[in-house]
């Protein structure tokens, strides 16, 4: 059995997972919609005991939530932009701020402070470049802090998952 250090509270110890629940949390990453049975009978465990292992890996905070994966083109999001910024300060309050504002940023999926040359990156959907522009103009250009913007509009998804390797 591997240890895994989970976010826990000062009490909890760390969590051992096995091979069963290794393969609980592939499924549930596969096909998180499937019944407690189903899932149980995909591992090899009875329902009982396969809820009280799912119960036990979500309060240990291996499983943070459970969603559906929306499909963007349907939903009119088809356009994926890779956004690298640049602040004028490194402050811890310009920093703050920016976070702040980033997460108001309409079709921001994913803001991320980086090292290098940029001290974000933030990965934005939106419908077409037309709208990507008025996004620019409006919203990114006025966050707080920011001396530069870099955009990089993707061309073709190769790999996009939410699958973590467990």
């Amino acid at each position: 059995m591997k240890k895994l250090s989970t976010r826990r509270k000062p009490d909890q110890q760390t969590l051992e997972i096995d091979r069963t629940d290794r393969a609980i949390l592939r499924q549930l990453q596969r096909d998180a919609s499937i019944s407690n049975v189903a899932l149980a009978a995909k591992v090899n465990l009875s329902a009982p005991a396969c809820l009280r292992r799912v119960d036990r890996l979500r309060e240990a905070g291996l499983i943070r939530a459970t969603v559906a994966l929306l499909d963007p083109k349907a939903l009119d999001a088809g356009m994926l932009v890779l956004i690298g910024v640049v602040l004028d300060r490194s402050t811890p309050e310009s920093f703050t701020a920016f976070e702040k504002a980033a997460q108001k940023v309409p079709g921001c999926m994913e803001c991320h402070v980086v090292t290098g040359e940029f001290d974000f990156f933030m990965l934005i959907r939106t419908r077409d470049s037309d709208s990507f522009n008025r996004l620019h103009a409006e919203k990114l250009l006025y966050l707080p802090g920011v001396r530069q913007i870099r955009s990089f509009v993707v061309l073709r998804e190769i790999l996009s998952t939410t699958a973590f390797p467990v």
